[in-house]
């Protein structure tokens, strides 16, 4: 409603124009807020000017060093005259180097709430908008959930300005584009679509354009609001974009001819589109040689297959599939369980379930005491269960083995991915055995076969297989040896 209310303000504000009422109109408009200040500066006998700004969200300094400064300086009164151009002097002589003009109310209004100065002057309609913002933003620091060993230590912070500038310092392209779009009806948060013109396919910078111009949404606080609505619509654990708050990861998926979404007030990124293989890359694939990163990258596929497959085996083998086991640890296995009053789904259950809670009750809990009493949390409350007789020690010893190798994943959002993954096997497994975990696993590999991101196959480069991208997939070549773009993007330039 207040939209148009201002639109229809906007339509008669150049009828009997005064701009004591205009002022008084803006201030009305936002309920008089106590942060609001409104000086009024006389530099002739019938030449005055208002300055309008909310002091919360301006640079003070600016405003009283700068500005106040300059229209309080006595040799305006005589070099400005009524009959001069007033806002190409003004324009002209005040000291910033952002200034706008604006003839419409709401245009005036939102430029207030964005930090702006207002000077509405007496002899003219017009009104300068002066940038004096200014926000409030931790410095760049060492991502948070991202950590490498080699390679920077920068994280993307909620300004989409100093997150811009990163990118800038890494990207020094004339291709290189940016697209603001302005989304949620209430916040009015800054979008901003990333890409390089000279690489990037237009058939997917447009796919990204549109989503993001359908956006139908109030407010926008995070990333992860347009996340959800522009990622391919499918019911599945697995992300079709990937989220991270490095800014080399976005500067190198860039330089691979993808896209990338900034959200003001969000250090987290998207990049799109995304394969299920790029989920087990890490940048720190790239700092060290081709070598061991093609280890480290097996290493990871390594821990998602035990993560994921570890609890569900041990129930089918325990509790349907004893002939698989040596005869030495299946009477091993025997007399631990011989005490155990659950089946072994039901145990493995209550120490998954126990050990998620103490996972989040780790990540709530105050930094300093969190990772010391999930650690000795779960120490404790695994001998106890053991010496209560409620669970087995290789029951503990399965879920420790799943969680460490759950923390090897790149990508947070992964790690939980992993850990849904868990729990459909180990019910798989229960009912049906070692034939329900292969039947699970065809199930998967047919759902990621049919899932794509922004166009992309997402068992890409499998299926549909791109010899090419191989270069860099299960295992990293030397860089020297990567000649071409990733062929799955359908990039504009094929050799690098």
């Amino acid at each position: 409603m207040q939209k148009n209310d201002l639109s229809q303000k906007n339509s008669t504000i150049h009828d009997g124009y005064n701009s004591k009422a205009f002022v008084n109109q803006i201030i009305g408009i936002l309920d008089n807020p106590p942060d609001l200040l409104n000086r009024t500066f006389t530099l002739s006998p019938d030449l005055y000017i208002s300055c309008v700004f909310i002091e919360t969200l301006v640079d003070k300094n600016k405003i009283e060093h700068e500005l106040l400064q300059f229209l309080s300086k006595e040799p305006i009164y005589n070099e400005l005259n009524p009959s001069d151009n007033i806002i190409n002097t003004l324009q002209s002589r005040i000291p910033f180097s952002t200034i706008s003009v604006t003839t419409e109310l709401h245009c005036c209004v939102q430029s207030l709430l964005n930090g702006k100065c207002l000077l509405v002057i007496s002899n003219t309609s017009q009104v300068l908008l002066l940038d004096v913002s200014k926000t409030s933003h931790r410095n760049v620091k060492e991502p948070l959930t991202e950590s490498t060993v080699r390679g920077p230590q920068e994280g993307f912070t909620e300004d989409i300005t100093i997150n811009l500038s990163l990118l800038r310092k890494r990207i020094k392209n004339v291709h290189f584009r940016i697209e603001q779009i302005i989304l949620g009806s209430e916040t009015e948060t800054k979008v901003n679509l990333l890409y390089l013109g000279n690489l990037a396919s237009v058939a997917v910078v447009d796919e990204f354009r549109k989503r993001i111009h359908s956006i139908q949404i109030d407010s926008v606080l995070d990333s992860a609001y347009v996340e959800e609505w522009i990622q391919d619509k499918t019911i599945s654990p697995f992300s079709t974009l990937l989220n991270t708050e490095r800014p080399d990861i976005v500067a190198s998926h860039l330089l691979e001819g993808r896209v990338g979404v900034l959200v003001d007030g969000s250090p987290i990124a998207l990049v799109g589109p995304v394969t299920f293989f790029q989920l087990f890359i890490s940048p720190e694939d790239y700092y060290q040689r081709a070598i061991i990163a093609t280890l480290l990258r097996w290493l990871r596929i390594l821990s998602f297959m035990l993560a994921t497959f570890v609890p569900s085996l041990y129930i089918a083998i325990v509790s349907n599939h004893q002939e698989f086991l040596p005869h030495s640890l299946l009477i091993s296995l025997a007399a631990q369980r011989e005490g155990v009053p659950f089946p072994a789904f039901i145990e493995a259950v209550i120490m998954m379930a126990t050990f998620e809670v103490l996972r989040e009750a780790g990540l709530r809990m105050p930094r300093i005491a969190g990772q010391a009493i999930s650690i000795v949390g779960a120490l404790v409350l695994g001998e106890a269960a053991v010496s209560a007789g409620l669970v087995s020690a290789a029951m503990v010893i399965v879920v420790a083995v799943t969680a460490i190798s759950n923390f090897a994943a790149p990508s947070y959002s992964f790690g939980i991915t992993q850990r849904l993954l868990q729990f459909f096997y180990m019910i798989l497994a229960s009912v049906m055995g070692l034939f329900g975990v292969l039947c699970g696993s065809l199930f998967i590999v047919v759902h990621l076969a049919s899932i794509k991101s922004f166009g992309v196959p997402y068992l890409s480069p499998v299926a549909p297989t791109f010899l090419t991208d191989w270069k860099d997939f299960l295992v990293r070549v030397p860089r020297p040896w990567m000649k071409t773009y990733p062929q799955m993007n359908d990039t504009k330039k094929k050799r690098r």
